[in-house]
C-alpha cells in the first residue's frame, strides 16, 4: 500500500523513470562520468552530459547501455541506484515495485543482466521487464488487449525497433541497430568528409534536431552554422549547413529503418496485417521526431503512420501502466531461461 510503482525506460540514450499518479518524474542522460583512477562515480545524467568532450584525463564519461542492451553492468548498477534513490527520497525504506523495458529479441542472459541490475539498486524482487515495442504501445494508449494487430515502430537512440502487437503479445517483430546514435555519427562523418570539419556528437545532435530530415524540403532551404576544428589546420573554424545534405548524410541509414519496417509487415498474419493498414503504423522515440519521417515511411510502404503524442515518453509511461496487467504480460513474454534456449538454438 505504500510502495512506490514505477516505470523505467533503461534508454540507450536517456533513462526515462514515471511513477503512477506521478507522471514523468525522472528524465536525464544515461551517461556516468567516473575517476579514472579508481572509478569512482563522479556524474550521473544531465551533469556528467555537460562533461561529454571537455573533461580532463583523469575522468572517464561512458554510457553504460549500448544498443539498448547492458554493456557495462557495474556502472549501470550505480547509475539506476542514483536514479532510483533519487526517485524514492532519503528516508524511504520500502523498495519499490519497478517494471523496466528491454529490447525486444533480448537474450536470456541480457535479460537476466537488466533484472539483476535493477534489483541490486533498489528495485522489489522480482523486478518485472517488457518489450520496449509494448511498453510503448501501452504509452501511446493503443489497446494492446484487444484481438487486433497494432504496429509500433520505436526509434531510440541504440535501436530500432518494429513490431506487431495483439492481445498484449508481439506477433512479428525485427530490431535492427540502427537508430539516433547512428544518425549522430553519419552527421560527424558527412561534416568531416564534406567540410573538413570535426565536430562532437552532442554538435552532431543539436544539427539533427535542427536542419534534419527524412525528405529534402524543394520549398525551403533550412540552414544552420555549426562550429568545430578545422581538420587540416586544427584551427576552430565555423561552416554553414544545409539541411539537404544532412538528409543525404541520412539517408543510408532511414533506407535500413524502412527495410525492418517492411519485414515485419511481411511477416504478419493477413488479418493482422488488414488491421494495421486500416489503423495506420504509430511511432514512437525521439527518431521519430525526425523532420516527415512519417512521409518517407508512408511512401515507401503504402501504409498510413502516425507520430504518437509525446513520443520520447511513450516507452516510460508504458512500463509504469504495465504494472496494471503484471500477470498477463508475464505469460506473453519468454522467460529468461526460454530466451536463452531460443538463442542457443538460433546460433547452433
Amino acid at each position: 500500500m505504500f510502495s512506490k510503482r514505477i516505470g523505467i525506460d533503461l534508454g540507450t540514450a536517456n533513462v526515462l523513470v514515471f511513477e503512477s499518479g506521478r507522471g514523468i518524474i525522472l528524465d536525464e542522460p544515461a551517461v556516468v562520468a567516473l575517476t579514472e583512477r579508481d572509478g569512482n562515480v563522479v556524474a550521473v545524467g544531465d551533469d556528467a552530459k555537460l562533461m561529454i568532450g571537455r573533461h580532463p584525463g583523469t575522468i572517464q564519461v561512458v554510457r553504460p547501455m549500448r544498443d539498448g542492451v547492458i554493456a557495462d553492468y557495474v556502472i549501470t548498477e550505480s547509475m539506476l541506484r542514483y536514479f532510483i534513490s533519487r526517485v524514492l527520497g532519503r528516508f524511504n525504506i520500502i523498495k519499490p515495485e519497478v517494471m523496466i523495458c528491454v529490447p525486444v529479441g533480448v537474450t536470456g542472459v541480457e535479460r537476466r543482466a537488466v533484472r539483476d541490475a535493477a534489483e541490486a539498486a533498489g528495485a522489489r524482487k522480482p523486478a518485472h521487464l517488457i518489450p520496449e515495442p509494448l511498453a510503448a504501445a501501452i504509452g501511446a494508449e493503443i489497446p494492446v488487449g484487444s484481438a487486433r494487430g497494432h504496429m509500433i515502430v520505436d526509434i531510440g537512440g541504440g535501436r530500432t525497433e518494429a513490431a506487431v502487437i495483439s492481445m498484449f503479445g508481439i506477433v512479428a517483430s525485427e530490431s535492427v541497430r540502427i537508430a539516433g546514435d547512428r544518425f549522430d555519427d553519419a552527421i560527424v562523418q558527412h561534416i568531416k568528409r564534406r567540410h573538413n570539419l570535426i565536430i562532437g556528437e552532442r554538435t552532431a545532435e543539436e544539427v539533427k534536431i535542427a536542419i534534419g530530415g527524412a525528405i529534402a524540403d524543394l520549398n525551403q532551404d533550412r540552414t544552420a552554422q555549426v562550429r568545430g576544428r578545422d581538420q587540416v589546420t586544427g584551427l576552430p573554424r565555423t561552416a554553414l549547413l544545409h539541411g539537404d545534405e544532412i538528409v543525404q548524410a541520412l539517408n543510408e541509414h532511414l533506407l535500413v529503418v524502412i527495410e525492418t519496417i517492411r519485414k515485419v509487415l511481411e511477416k504478419t498474419p493477413p488479418e493482422l496485417a488488414s488491421d494495421v493498414i486500416d489503423r495506420g503504423i504509430i511511432l514512437t522515440g525521439g527518431g521519430a521526431l525526425l523532420h516527415r519521417l512519417d512521409e518517407l515511411i508512408r511512401e515507401e510502404t503504402g501504409v498510413p503512420v502516425h507520430v504518437a503524442d509525446s513520443p520520447l515518453t511513450c516507452i516510460a509511461r508504458g512500463a509504469g501502466q504495465a504494472l496494471n496487467y503484471v500477470e498477463v504480460i508475464d505469460r506473453a513474454i519468454p522467460t529468461d531461461e526460454e530466451s536463452l534456449i531460443s538463442s542457443v538454438s538460433s546460433d547452433i
